[in-house]
């Protein structure tokens, strides 16, 4: 009799501790879930910000004969971007593919801050409707991609912090549960931090 009391305390811990590990594991697989859910929607506005470009590229083109180098490397500039968010898309939450993302997002908006500077110039360009809702529409874009960073980091920051906590810390490296890295903007870039200014 005591042999089987023993031997259904036992099979109740196990089960216990099994149910433990699953809602454990259902856990992190939703905080991973969310996460990437997050990144797909910077991809969505990324991509809707580089569809903007080339409209915005020709468009200046008739009025900014004279700054060609301007406009090609706004163009190069959106292609290494396109690269990096390609990088990123294969590896979401890599460390190397989301600092890669990170710089080559930098540089474009870099240069697209150089492009609607040198427009300041141009007063025929700035008066153009077809400038005038390009600009509205990147500056309105620059937004979502800020609040869809922001929702990924946030996403980021919860499932790490829940892989990284004991006792959840056990089940997550025994189902190799990685860690996801942040999209963060490099201190050293602060043309990174502020978004093209857009107004006409």
């Amino acid at each position: 009799m005591g042999t089987m009391l023993i031997l259904l305390v036992f099979l109740g811990l196990v089960v216990v501790l099994a149910l433990w590990a699953v809602g454990v594991y259902n856990g992190l697989v939703t905080s991973r879930n969310a996460w990437k859910n997050a990144f797909a929607q910077i991809d969505v506005q990324l991509q809707r910000r580089f569809d903007l470009i080339p409209n915005l590229v020709e468009t200046a083109r008739a009025y900014m004969a004279h700054e060609r180098e301007t406009l090609e490397a706004v163009v190069a500039a959106r292609s290494a971007a396109q690269a990096g968010l390609a990088a990123a898309k294969a590896h979401p939450g890599d460390a190397s593919a989301m600092a890669e993302l990170a710089s080559s997002q930098g540089q474009l908006n870099g240069v697209l801050g150089r492009l609607l500077a040198v427009a300041e110039a141009y007063p025929d360009l700035k008066a153009n409707q077809n400038m005038m809702q390009l600009t509205e529409e990147l500056s309105s874009t620059e937004n979502r991609v800020a609040f869809a960073r922001q929702a990924y980091n946030d996403a980021v920051m919860a499932y790490n912090n829940k892989r990284e906590v004991f006792p959840s810390s056990v089940v997550a490296g025994m189902f190799n549960f990685a860690p996801a890295a942040l999209l963060e903007i490099p201190a050293d870039k602060t043309q990174v931090r502020e978004a093209p200014k857009v107004q006409f």
